[in-house]
């Protein structure tokens, strides 16, 4: 809204005190009807304040007045994009083109703004009236750019090819035949639209592991086909082509005959080797070649390199060539070439210089790989673990320069040792592994505060264990940047709310939603600018990277979850539940979540393993990880449905005849909960038997979704019930309480059924969380689940039993004003009444349980005497989860007070 001139526009002069002033621009309109800035500025104002409604509404008064001025529109597009209402932006350039079809601004400013909604058609079109206008290069490109994206985003690939494609690459050549082609990106989207925009690289470094890679592809293939080449002619233009075993074993050959001849080492051709040996192998020409023993050329491999970090990575990929009756005898020989001090009585032969430490580093670490460690029993594990830490210990002097940003040479020691802690932990059960495998990580943390392998297993390690006040500050710190934040967001999320965190959970949920929201919004102008300097054939890299963010798992997971964490805290009784619903435009009849496109970008291999194959995560694991989250996904989504079409079956609490007819709005919502039901029934009968398989993930694999607790906790059960009481209870609102004594029976049933089901979700509620005894510390983090599913289930059946109030309310009214009228008739009261006091009187009792025993556990937590800082940080998160719970309990007592007092 700078000034164009030297001479300054009066109105500039007159807006500039209104920006952050709304009392200024109330008095500026009043002087200055036709100050149409004014009245948005205050509407930013407005917005800014949450004033959502009366922003909007003074928008909708200037748009309608068809602004053209730079001030008003600039002004409007900075609102509509604060309100996430790009749409509107484009009807503003519209009209604002038609009153000034000459102005390339307003033109080039509604292709941008055609651009953030994807309108491609319309993008084409306002691409073309531009270049009319202004007949520049990256108009006309414009217009041929959006051409391509509707034949990417076409549903006919048939109209692709034979519409869009053709007539963009006519628009081209017209150009390149008229000479005006001006710029490199104007030949590359000629490229791109013919589909020949290749760049082969020739590979022609020795030590390029993919060019290796590329060439056994080519060979093996050749000789699977048993190609040969033709008698006469050339049949390649690069040089004579292999296509047999030979050939392949002696280029092979002559690369580690040139690398021996090199002054430099290259590791190429000695990999090379080896995944020649594997390739044969699985050919079944195991012997014919004499390629070498893999065992042998392995140590001859770790003599030259074993003191690189990357020695480990390369031989990973090949231990399945060695005889498992041959890993000691492998060790061993790798031990004897390592240079080590002599041991002494308290020590291990140690490493003299960092060279020495990576060489002896590779060997443990393929110890490992090999499943040494795991055949190993508790005490020589504990050994192990007792020997890697001294060897870490010692290690670290030779990081004494390094910085706070560096790794330790030998933090991977530390990890080591804490695997197998961890394996000792899960394997058989010894809690106090974990124990000592937090304190390790810990210490090691101070030395290398920017190893982020030690912070993950922390957040592992500490969840398991049913704390979450450390984690946060953990995840923080690993300082996740944008993409990371779907990549690895699970971690903090999956968490947060069933250790009962509700605070966390909800700053974890926005962490990820800011980057969500944000990246819906920066892809846009990202396309934009790819638009405006001519990068076209970014932009479909642009469009895939945004609707691959929007179809994520995690993105579907986080808003479904923060939706119902949000209704939770908030929307204690009906009220409030209807306001919180309204206010996140929830809609049981919609389910905005993309099912058959979702993506799940989780990385699932972000930790360290040195496990054995047969131990380590695998693409199993991983599919049966998402089948699993999305059927977790499918019944946290139908719950917020069915949640949110409570409001919307509400009746005033006004006196109600009998005789009345169901209107078809109310008709229709009933059905949708009818059919969420049958959807819900569908899914948990999928998810139980998923449960029943009894799924076991590698702990650095995928982690379990809440989904077995859901189910053996007894809350879904519970859920469930509370539901179909709401469809029977609508039914009885129906139908009136004459001739329904089959549906009243039937709802009192369901009140006493309700009622002992919550009673059994508290009694595994019961127990303790922690339990010191011998010196020993036990956790039972499941039980501070159940308390939260607990929590979760109550909140619902208190949300349907407030419907069932609004029902059953209006008929006790009428019902009590006839007994006054006519004193000398008895009218006797339906049993339905009596049941659902009997029922609400009983909610209160087992809520007012259950925040006793909670209070009873608070007491116990803290007379815990607990002296390691670790342990502290425990309690306190537990202590703090408890809180939270009962904060959460005590509104649901008050609200069934309420109920209770009307129905007296």
């Amino acid at each position: 809204m700078a000034t164009r001139g030297h001479v300054q526009d009066p109105n500039d002069r007159r807006l500039r005190p209104i920006y952050g002033e709304c009392p200024a621009a109330d008095k500026i309109v009043e002087k200055h009807k036709d100050l149409h800035c004014a009245k948005v500025l205050k509407a930013i104002g407005l917005q800014r304040t949450g004033k959502q409604d009366e922003a909007f509404t003074l928008a909708k008064e200037v748009a309608a007045l068809e602004p053209t001025d730079d001030n008003s529109l600039q002004a409007l597009t900075i609102l509509y994009r604060e309100m996430h209402r790009p749409e509107l932006v484009t009807k503003l350039y519209e009209a604002a083109v038609k009153k000034v079809p000459n102005s390339e601004e307003y033109h080039s400013h509604l292709f941008m703004a055609y651009a953030r909604v994807g309108e491609y058609k319309k993008m084409q079109q306002a691409g073309m009236a531009l270049y009319k206008i202004v007949p520049k290069n990256p108009y006309y490109f414009w217009s041929v750019m959006s051409l391509i994206m509707q034949s990417i985003s076409a549903q006919d690939e048939n109209l692709s090819k034979t519409m869009f494609l053709p007539l963009a690459e006519r628009m081209v050549e017209k150009m390149v035949k008229e000479d005006k082609i001006e710029a490199e990106a104007e030949v590359m989207i000629y490229g791109l639209i013919l589909n020949k925009f290749k760049n082969p690289l020739e590979m022609t470094i020795s030590d390029d592991w993919q060019f290796y890679l590329t060439y056994f592809d080519s060979v093996f293939q050749l000789i699977d086909e048993a190609w040969t080449p033709p008698a006469e002619g050339e049949h390649s233009l690069e040089g004579d082509v292999h296509y047999s075993a030979e050939e392949a074993v002696k280029f092979i050959e002559d690369r580690i005959t040139e690398e021996s001849k090199s002054s430099r080492h290259l590791r190429g051709p000695h990999l090379a080797k080896l995944e020649l040996i594997r390739r044969l192998r699985r050919q079944g020409w195991n012997d014919e070649y004499k390629l070498g023993n893999p065992e042998e050329l392995m140590f001859q491999y770790f003599k030259k390199f074993g003191d690189k970090p990357c020695c480990f990575t390369d031989l990973k990929v090949f231990v399945d060539l060695l005889p498992s009756t041959e890993c000691t005898k492998f060790i061993n020989q790798l031990l004897g070439v390592v240079p080590l001090s002599a041991p002494k009585e308290d020590k291990p032969a140690l490493p003299a210089d960092i060279k020495a430490l990576q060489q002896h580093l590779c060997v443990v670490q393929l110890t490992r790989l090999l499943g040494l460690y795991h055949t190993m029993d508790k005490n020589q594990q504990l050994t192990v673990v007792r020997e890697l830490m001294l060897r870490y210990q010692h290690g670290l002097e030779f990081g004494k320069s390094c910085l706070k940003t560096e790794l330790q040479f030998s933090d991977y020691y530390c990890l080591l040792a804490v695997h197998i802690l961890i394996d000792m932990w899960l394997e058989a059960g010894e809690e106090r592994a974990a124990w000592q495998a937090l304190i390790l990580l810990e210490e090691g943390l101070t030395h290398s505060p920017s190893n982020a392998q030690f912070k993950l297993l922390l957040v592992r390690i500490y969840c398991l264990l049913g704390a979450f006040e450390p984690v946060v500050d953990l995840y923080s710190s690993l300082d996740a940047k944008h993409i990371q934040h779907d990549t690895i967001g699970y971690l903090l999320t999956r968490y947060a709310e069933p250790l009962g965190q509700y605070a966390a959970a909800s700053q974890s949920c926005n962490f990820a939603l800011r980057f969500f929201h944000s990246n819906q919004k920066d892809t846009s102008e990202y396309i934009i600018q790819a638009y405006k300097y001519g990068a076209f054939e970014k932009i479909p890299e642009f469009i895939a990277f945004r609707n691959r963010l929007n179809s994520s798992l995690h993105f579907a997971q986080v808003r479904t979850e923060r939706m119902l964490l949000d209704l939770l805290l908030e929307a204690n009784i009906s009220t409030s539940l209807e306001e919180s619903i309204k206010s996140m435009s929830l809609n049981p009849e919609e389910d905005d979540i993309p099912w058959k496109d979702l993506r799940d970008n989780r990385d699932l291999n972000v930790f360290f393993s040195w496990n054995p194959k047969d131990r380590d995560i695998s693409e199993d694991h991983k599919k049966l990880s998402l089948e699993e989250e999305t059927i977790w996904l499918r019944i946290r989504s139908l719950t917020l449905r069915l949640v949110s079409g409570l409001p919307s079956l509400r009746h005033a609490v006004e006196p109600k005849n009998s005789e009345k007819t169901t209107e078809n709005g109310v008709s229709s919502r009933i059905d949708t909960i009818r059919s969420l039901l049958q959807q819900l029934e569908a899914v948990l009968d999928a998810g139980k038997k998923f449960v029943e398989r009894k799924i076991q993930y590698p702990f650095l694999g995928p982690l379990p979704t809440r989904m077995a607790g859901f189910f053996s906790s007894g809350s879904c059960q519970c859920q469930t019930s509370s539901f179909y009481l709401l469809v029977d209870m609508h039914e009885l609102d129906t139908n009136g309480l004459e001739d329904t004594s089959e549906i009243q029976e039937r709802i009192g049933n369901q009140f006493k059924s309700l009622l002992e089901q919550l009673k059994e979700v508290f009694n595994k509620c019961k127990g303790d969380l922690m339990e010191v005894k011998d010196g020993s510390l036990k956790t039972y983090p499941n039980t501070l689940e159940n308390l939260v599913f607990f929590v979760e289930t109550i909140s619902i059946v208190l949300w349907v039993s407030s419907y069932c109030d609004s029902v059953l309310r209006p008929y006790k009214l009428n019902l009590q004003k006839k007994k006054k009228k006519k004193k000398e008739i008895s009218i006797i009261m339906p049993s339905i009444f009596t049941s659902f006091q009997d029922y609400v009187t009983g909610l209160q009792m087992l809520i007012s349980n259950v925040v006793d025993h909670i209070k009873g556990l608070e007491i116990l937590l803290t007379a815990l005497k607990l002296e390691e800082l670790i342990l502290e940080d425990i309690l306190v998160s537990q202590v703090r989860a408890f809180l939270s719970i009962h904060a959460l309990l005590k509104p649901c007592i008050l609200s069934l007070l309420v109920i209770q007092c009307v129905m007296l």
